[in-house]
């Protein structure tokens, strides 16, 4: 039986790996149970780069963020033109459009590498949800194989018990 699972398992792969990888993978599926926690396996690789990133990104990525700077640029705008009799950015707020354009330059980069990280824990998700569908598609062909065994056995059962009644009617 193990041997028809690994080769159950190496037709439904049917990729282009190694043989070392390919027996790694096999084993794995055959014998071990394979899910795994992506969001716990990845927090627990994560640098302080990636935290800050992701915390950045969560900012940024927010309604209150986008409030908070619209009321940040009015202000700007506000005090500038009107209330400060000399202005420390007098229209058209060079200075202002340095502080967007550096803002800019560096969140950019910032929300590129918390969606890389996260494009890597969705690939992780992905492989992690491939081998759980192969083993259960496995295990379903085992069960289904048993149950063609018990359904077969049954059978010989019954076809025994009507020989014997058979056997006993013609005797009696």
């Amino acid at each position: 039986m193990e041997k028809r699972k690994k080769d159950i398992v190496k037709m439904l792969l049917n990729q282009n790996l190694d043989e070392k990888d390919e027996e790694e993978i096999v084993d794995l599926l055959v014998d071990n149970p394979i899910t795994i926690d992506v969001d716990k396996e990845n927090d627990s690789k994560m640098t302080l780069g990636d935290k800050v990133a992701d915390k950045l990104s969560e900012i940024a990525g927010s309604w209150t963020f986008i409030i908070l700077f619209c009321l940040f640029l009015i202000g700007w705008v506000i005090l500038n033109s009107v209330i400060l009799i000399k202005s420390l950015d007098p229209y058209p707020f060079i200075l202002l459009n340095l502080l967007l354009s550096c803002l800019a330059a560096l969140q950019a980069p910032i929300i590129m590498m918390s969606q890389n990280r996260q494009a890597k824990k969705d690939t992780i998700r992905n492989k992690n949800d491939y081998r759980t569908d192969l083993k259960s598609e496995l295990i379903l062909e085992e069960l289904y194989d048993r149950l063609e065994k018990v359904l077969q056995n049954q059978n010989k059962i019954l076809n025994y018990i009507k020989t014997q009644e058979e056997k006993n009617n013609k005797e009696n």
